[in-house]
């Protein structure tokens, strides 16, 4: 029997909470309530110099206002850099990390000789053999070559998957140079500590999965079951972000924008069409979200 199911949403900090974002979580929250599980709110603020003040509560007060409740009490990134430093000691002593010198330049200026030269796009590896007397700013994950280095998953929307870390990606990043950690070490940690079964998001970070489920395997942790929406664009064929100017989610008029948001995830439109409370809407859009995802591809 598989485990319990628990899922998350887990926003970063940087502004409010947008329609792409909405869109993202609605379909963690209605993948969790479709199984019966438990739903989570992490506050991905490892990053510290992108974080806005106050943003986090504004996206807590938000999903309240939108009708959604974890089930458990939100947790921040920021507090939880003990165990990230833990899962890299391990990966230390297991020989699979190194320091590296090289700065963004640098590493821009290999990649372009790479594409001149029709060869691979990922990181080169220039520090794999050590600093050659240059300080230590970053430290690398070394990937596998040959086969061990391509990855497979099947994804619950996008389907199969497949990614050579070592052709596509290179060595990637667990500790910046301004001494933050990397995305890629800390979501993989915190869906560990959290039990997380299914990881919901938008297919933005589906390029990302593949180092994920390594870093997985190098801790001996449980490889989540993934499923990645199709994001929202502008009108400029851009993700809507924060970045390219996304505005606020109305929190006063909450159904509307969950019914387009519905409507983005391709759930049949009479499913939520009668939709007057958001009682109603969570009701009929759980309805159609599981007669489509119910434990497809776990």
């Amino acid at each position: 029997m598989s485990a319990p199911y628990r899922g998350r949403f887990a926003p970063s900090p940087t502004g409010p909470l947008h329609f792409g974002s909405l869109v993202g979580a609605l379909a963690s929250y209605l993948d969790a309530r479709a199984h019966g599980g438990t739903w989570l709110v992490r506050i991905e603020d490892i990053d510290g110099p992108r974080t806005v003040p106050g943003a986090d509560e504004r996206i807590l007060t938000t999903l309240e206002r939108f009708g959604m409740h974890p089930d458990e009490p939100p947790v921040w990134q920021s507090g939880r850099t003990a165990l990230y430093q833990d899962a890299f000691e391990r990966l230390e002593a297991a020989g699979v990390v190194y320091p590296c010198g090289c700065t963004r330049k640098e590493i821009a200026d290999s990649l372009a000789n790479a594409h001149a030269r029709h060869t691979t796009l990922a990181y080169p590896g220039t520090c794999r053999q050590g600093l050659s007397g240059k300080p230590a700013r970053a430290w690398r994950v070394r990937v596998p070559d040959g086969a061990d280095a391509i990855v497979t998953f099947s994804d619950r929307w996008q389907g199969p998957r497949t990614q050579n870390l070592a052709t596509e990606v290179g060595d990637f990043v667990l500790k910046r140079a301004d001494g933050h950690w990397a995305y890629q070490l800390a979501v993989v940690v915190d869906d560990a500590d959290q039990g997380i079964t299914d990881a919901v998001r938008g297919a933005d970070l589906i390029d990302s999965t593949a180092r994920q489920i390594y870093l997985q395997r190098c801790l001996g942790l449980p490889t989540p079951a993934y499923l990645h929406v199709p994001v929202v664009v502008d009108a400029h064929g851009e993700k809507l972000s924060k970045q390219t100017g996304a505005a606020e989610l109305d929190a006063s008029r909450p159904l509307p924008a969950l019914q387009a948001a519905a409507r983005h995830l391709g759930l049949a439109a009479t499913a939520v069409a009668s939709s007057v409370t958001l009682e109603t809407f969570y009701a009929e859009a759980t309805a159609a979200w599981s007669a489509r995802f119910s434990r497809c591809g776990r």
